[in-house]
């Protein structure tokens, strides 16, 4: 798969090139990377990207044409079949959307913004979709772009093993449970007794049960979701309405 950025610091996305999972992915050529500076694509002597926003108000606004022209650039070299930019109004990044990314392959063509934001023009000529990967601003969309390419390498094929991607978060519609590696006790706490039983249905229900706990603590309205969905058997259900009256869960997430 073929990423493209638009940044102004093409120098952090080496965090992605060379370490992990992504790092490994790359080494394999399953996806690869050209970032793309919009100071190249300006014409005065200061390499201007911004200006002042019409209408007063703080900070400075990037400016269309610098970042058409690179858009412009990544087509004629072959790249951005889709084009999305990263800013905090945009859609939230779901793992549904990863899935789907990664699904689609081809090429991606990522816009960082900066400053205050883009020029609603370009965002209106030149992008598919903003995406956001949080209620929340950062200084720049460059560390959300490689959250983005990130989760959808490691749904291409062999950049993980398969079991591992399929029992992450999300995949089922709930949050992941608790993990415990050796030692078996360590601080005095000791590893739930069930994980060492050797029991293999014993050890599913377990983790199907926690996988509940966790999600209707941190993440009720995604019980309320499998729920509407059909995925919770009655036997979830059973195991939520306990987990309420035993106060590990808000009473909503049983209802």
């Amino acid at each position: 798969m073929r990423f493209d950025v638009v940044t102004l610091f093409p120098a952090m996305f080496a965090a992605i090139t060379e370490h992990g999972i992504t790092r490994r992915a790359y080494e394999l050529e399953l996806w690869t990377l050209t970032t793309w500076n919009p100071r190249n694509f300006t014409t005065d002597a200061h390499r201007t990207v911004d200006d002042r926003p019409y209408g007063g108000g703080p900070g400075m606004v990037m400016m269309a044409e610098p970042l058409a022209q690179a858009i412009e650039a990544v087509r004629q070299d072959g790249g951005g079949a889709q084009v999305i930019a990263l800013a905090p109004g945009g859609r939230p990044l779901t793992d549904a959307m990863v899935r789907r990314l990664a699904e689609q392959g081809g090429s991606l063509a990522l816009v960082c913004g900066r400053y205050e934001g883009i020029d609603q023009r370009f965002l209106d000529i030149c992008v598919e979709e903003v995406v956001s990967v949080g209620d929340f601003v950062m200084s720049g969309g460059e560390l959300a772009a490689m959250a983005l390419i990130d989760a959808v390498v490691r749904q291409l094929p062999g950049a993980l093993k398969e079991a591992s991607a399929a029992e992450e978060s999300f995949v089922t519609g709930l949050l992941d449970g608790p993990h415990y590696t050796r030692p078996e006790e360590w601080r005095s706490q000791a590893v739930p007794q069930v994980l060492l039983s050797g029991h293999h249905r014993d050890i599913e229900a377990w983790r199907r049960r926690e996988a509940l706990r966790v999600t209707a603590r941190n993440r009720p309205e995604m019980i309320r979701a499998a729920r509407a969905e059909g995925r919770l058997t009655a036997r979830d259900e059973r195991d939520l309405r306990e987990l309420a009256h035993m106060g590990a869960v808000g009473t909503q997430s049983a209802a």
